[in-house]
Parts: structure tokens; C-alpha cells; sequence
């Protein structure tokens, strides 16, 4: 197995760990978080598809147009433990799809109040170790785009 690297990003939601989870999988709420992740990481394009199968082995495609052309992301739900646990595999070009990036994402009711704590863990190749903070950047604004939907 290769060198793996992880990129973390945390986000505090108001809602409880069972909403942010269910808006998260939700497939008449997808589109809607998607646009609002492209809005907060200042992508203004238009969301193409939204598509998912919130299953364990089932899949999902995600696309938006940007300025160099469509951006696609796919991937298969590993765990779903609501209102816990969602993981899933990531996929940006057909190349990776032999040794695909995994998503973990550990949702945790907030200590002092009724909200929820969300902790994303992307765990992908050492060959992208320079994009982690681009990587980064990229799922916080997917988190805050959930916050918004909820």
C-alpha cells in the first residue's frame, strides 16, 4: 500500500448530529448543500449532477461547471452509521480509481449545547501532500455549505 496522507477539518453545526447526518445523505437536499459548497469556496458555477444512493455499496456523483470545464467527484458509501459515521470513497479522475481517497466523516454531539460536531478525515496518496491545505479548504466549504441547508 502507498503512502497515505490525511487532510482534517472540523466544523461546528447548530443542528443535531441525527440532522446533519440525514441532510448529509439526503438526496433531495444534496443538490441544494452542493450549491452552497460552491458558493462558500467561491466557486459560482452551476451544479450538473447530484446524484446518490445513500446505501452502504452504493454509489454517488457529484459535478458542477467551473472555468476549465465540468468537475466531476464519485465514490461508494464504506460505513453508514447514522447518526455517527459516513465514509466513503472519492474519486476525481478515472486514474484513481484502482487506489481511490477514502472520506471519513465522525459526526459528535456538542458537549455544552444541542449541536453537533462534525470531524472530516480525507485520507488520501502522499503524492497530493501539496494539497492538502487546497484539500482542506475545499471541505470546509462543503460543511459550511451543509450548515447552510440546515
Amino acid at each position: 500500500m502507498p503512502d497515505r496522507i490525511e487532510a482534517k477539518v472540523t466544523h461546528r453545526f447548530k443542528a443535531s448530529p441525527e440532522r446533519v447526518y440525514d441532510t448529509f445523505l439526503d438526496p433531495d437536499q444534496v443538490a441544494h448543500w452542493q450549491a452552497a459548497w460552491l458558493r462558500h469556496g467561491g466557486m459560482g458555477g452551476d451544479v450538473t449532477a447530484s446524484e446518490l444512493d445513500p446505501t452502504v455499496g452504493g454509489a454517488f456523483l457529484l459535478a458542477d461547471k467551473r472555468e476549465d470545464g465540468e468537475a466531476r467527484h464519485w465514490g461508494i458509501f464504506l460505513h453508514l452509521h447514522r447518526p455517527t459515521k459516513i465514509a466513503f470513497t472519492w474519486i476525481v479522475d478515472e486514474s484513481e480509481e484502482d487506489d481511490p481517497s477514502e472520506v471519513t466523516i465522525i459526526i459528535e454531539p456538542e458537549l455544552d449545547g444541542p449541536g453537533a460536531i462534525a470531524t472530516l478525515y480525507h485520507t488520501m496518496d502522499a503524492q497530493w501532500a501539496d494539497y492538502v491545505p487546497q484539500t482542506e479548504k475545499g471541505w470546509r466549504a462543503m460543511l459550511e455549505g451543509i450548515e447552510t441547508v440546515l
